[in-house]
């Protein structure tokens, strides 16, 4: 199953670039190393996974039967993979201001043109924005340092990506939806707010992967999906635009999606159920941090949160454990069944609290009762909620649909994936005529 899911993604990333889309050729050389590092990735990692586990950098799979010891922290391998094939990409943009013997051929030439620096500039502050997060996320799975001090990880990781923005861009302006136009204008300029914006965004795109996790294939799946979106949505701009800027934005995103979405095709094909490997922290932070890259530098900042809707919702909907509202133990993971061998919606214990944090929480509690969107596990006799399914999305679906298995739980939360990318399509290229 597990290599089956490999090559179906990895088939459509490659016919989801080359149909019907004017491409240039650097784009198919992006392809070329998104297989290159696909099968390299695939290759690699089963080799290291003993590795791994002799380092101790391995962990148990609670939710089989036989517990099984798998190595841990695989992102970083698979990342590296990456880094590498967008080192060795590097020059291949570029080649057009180099001349036979490979000497960088000046403004001087008016046949050629000024080389574009800045174009360069945003390629290796990218590369630096990532490898950093990379090296964060990888300390995280070795150290496992708390939230209190990791969750600002993203944003030493962004400094060389803002700095970068600063210096080359400095659009600090939102369009005004249609709605806002008579009162603010039709642009805003928000100064350093949106600087605060990009660095939050960042934050969100690394962390919301990490929050939606725990069972084989779901962060790796994730990933997969929303990079294969942007990918779709990168070749839909290019062929209804013709901005010069815009399509050159549209080329830097694909740039880093291809590989992105090889390596992680490959890395689902091992993580997929029953696992043989764990994907670690640092595969989390290193795809949040390329998503949040090629929204930035892509200037499509918006449309790549369209695509993050499940992701968002499960972040909303765990806020109360998050902050505290309401009990949150270490691990939300689903609870595993082992004489029927299927998940169970893992639960948490209301204790009894007259503190304004805990009645606001319990408050909470009812208003997503009254929603449909908690499973009251047990009430006491004077009516109040004891016991409830913990809020993640994944404890959701169990808690509605019942029991599952582990592999029909992923591919469940995957199809909500599909759907709501689907849906941010719509949004994007069919509503967004009424907003904007």
């Amino acid at each position: 199953m597990g290599k089956s899911i490999w090559a179906a993604s990895l088939i459509a990333t490659i016919i989801g670039v080359t149909v019907n889309v004017p491409l240039p050729d650097t784009v198919y050389v992006s392809i070329a190393f998104a297989i290159l590092a696909s099968v390299v990735t695939w290759k690699t990692l089963p080799r290291l996974a003993m590795t791994f586990v002799e380092a101790r950098v391995s962990g148990v799979d609670v939710l089989k039967r036989d517990r099984p010891l798998l190595p841990e922290a695989m992102g970083f391998p698979t990342a590296v993979i990456y880094l590498i094939a967008m080192f060795c990409f590097i020059p291949f943009p570029f080649i057009n201001w180099f001349d036979g013997e490979a000497r960088l051929v000046h403004e001087d030439n008016p046949m050629i043109g000024t080389f574009p620096y800045h174009k360069l500039g945003q390629i290796l502050s990218a590369i630096l924005a990532i490898q950093s997060m990379v090296l964060l996320g990888f300390a995280d799975d070795i150290l496992d340092v708390r939230w209190r001090y990791k969750v600002w990880f993203p944003a030493v990781a962004s400094v060389p990506l803002l700095i970068f923005y600063y210096t080359n861009f400095g659009v600090t302006h939102v369009v005004m939806p249609l709605q806002l136009r008579s009162l603010l204008g039709e642009l805003v300029d928000l100064g350093p707010l949106y600087y605060v914006y990009m660095v939050m965004l960042v934050i969100f795109c690394t962390h919301t992967i990490n929050i939606l996790a725990g069972i084989n294939g779901i962060e790796a799946g994730q990933s997969l999906i929303i990079a294969l979106s942007i990918i779709i949505n990168d070749l839909l701009y290019m062929c209804n635009n013709t901005d010069r800027e815009s399509l050159e934005a549209h080329l830097f995103s694909l740039y880093f999606m291809l590989p992105f979405a090889g390596v992680t095709a490959a890395l689902l094909a091992h993580n997929w159920f029953p696992a043989r490997l764990f994907v670690g922290d640092t595969f989390c932070y290193f795809a949040g941090i390329t998503f949040a890259v090629v929204g930035i530098l892509g200037h499509f900042s918006k449309t790549l949160i369209l695509f993050f809707i499940p992701q968002i919702f499960n972040f909303i909907y765990s806020c109360p454990q998050l902050f505290r509202l309401v009990d949150c133990p270490r691990h939300r993971m689903p609870r595993f069944d082992s004489t029927k061998r299927l998940l169970q919606c893992s639960t948490v214990i209301i204790k009894p609290s007259n503190s304004l944090r805990a009645k606001l929480g319990r408050l909470i509690l009812k208003i997503l009762y009254m929603l449909g969107l908690l499973k009251v596990i047990k009430w006491d006799d004077d009516g109040r909620l004891v016991e409830c399914n913990n809020l993640t999305i994944i404890n959701l679906v169990l808690a509605r649909l019942g029991p599952m298995s582990e592999v029909n739980t992923t591919r469940t939360i995957l199809g909500i994936q599909v759907l709501s990318s689907l849906f941010a399509f719509f949004i994007r290229y069919k509503l967004v005529q009424y907003v904007y």
